[in-house]
């Protein structure tokens, strides 16, 4: 087995997420601490109480989703489950990147929370809410998604933000702009473009101001050469070096989430299994989409710990 660790995005939060592992393990506990500590209250609470709208808000859901990956990675780390030992690679689906690099000892938990509630306040903040959207378009490739966006484009932003694999392309951008592509990729053919009901448009050339704030967020803390290589986003291609990463998280913001790429990348280069660490099997489901070489496997929960543990270990 070759096995790279993957870490969800957002829309796999769900209100009580990572409760039953704070309660079985010592050390995922300890990671709400240290999160809750580094925000400065109680996100915990609103991770395992809700409500639901508070815990969707972007500036809650992106450290949230971190902290749970987080506390699954350290329940397995208790158990003898070693990130140098036992991992090719690891990657995130956008904010899941930090994730990643947190797990991989590139930054500190405590930055991780901190510089993803400043991302989360960034990206919600970049663009007046009603003036961005995004779609999801299904049933084309990639070439016919991105004419689409070419032959609306004008005055307004229209791009792809993520290439999830197996048909599903999502476009970010202006309102007016996204609905028309949405339109027209109907018109060419598409199973179904349907507009998302997210409050900003994520990985567009609209989230600029989100990029600037998170670069001058980026040199405020210390990012070192993670264990082992992160697949980056925008490359779907692994990187090591702390100034590349930081460069590469700055252009996240506003560039593509290139997920079928990564997992492809992986299949090709020896990959075998893929773990999802974290909330929900989002990035497990997208795995058996986009390559029949790799099989997924997910850990969030501590039954699904110990099975990981059992198979990997």
């Amino acid at each position: 087995m070759v096995l790279a660790v993957t870490f969800p995005g957002q829309g796999s939060q769900v209100v009580g997420m990572g409760k039953a592992l704070a309660d079985a393990f010592p050390q995922a506990r300890e990671v709400f601490n240290e999160v809750d500590e580094a925000l400065g209250e109680k996100l915990s609470k609103v991770i395992w109480e809700g409500p639901e709208e508070t815990l969707t808000l972007t500036a809650n859901a992106q450290p949230a989703l971190m902290a749970v990956s987080m506390a699954a990675m350290r329940a397995l780390e208790s158990r003898g489950f070693s990130m140098r030992e036992h991992v090719a690679y690891v990657a995130g689906h956008s904010l899941g990147e930090y994730s990643a690099l947190c797990a991989a000892g590139a930054i500190s938990l405590a930055d991780t929370a901190r510089l993803l509630r400043i991302r989360g306040n960034a990206m919600q903040a970049a663009v007046p809410v009603g003036q961005g959207a995004m779609a999801a378009i299904i049933g084309l490739d990639e070439s016919e998604v991105e004419t689409a966006c070419d032959k609306v484009r004008g005055n307004g932003c229209c791009q792809i933000a993520n290439d999830n694999g197996g048909g599903q392309l999502v476009i970010s951008g202006s309102r007016n702009e996204v609905e028309k592509a949405a339109e027209l990729a109907r018109e060419m053919g598409a199973k179904r473009a349907l507009m998302l009901p997210v409050s900003a448009p994520f990985h567009s050339e609209l989230m600029a101001p989100a990029a600037e704030a998170m670069a001058r967020a980026l040199a405020e803390v210390e990012v070192k050469a993670p264990v082992v290589p992160v697949v980056a986003n925008v490359l779907a291609t692994p990187i090591s070096d702390p100034q590349e990463i930081i460069r590469r998280l700055v252009e996240q913001v506003t560039g593509q989430v290139r997920w079928r790429e990564t997992l492809e990348w992986m299949a090709a280069n020896g990959v075998t299994t893929a773990l999802e660490v974290g909330s929900g099997k989002v990035l497990t489901g997208l795995a058996r989409r986009i390559t029949k070489d790799i099989s997924g496997i997910a850990a969030g929960t501590p039954a699904e710990i110990d099975a990981v543990l059992t198979a990997t270990i």
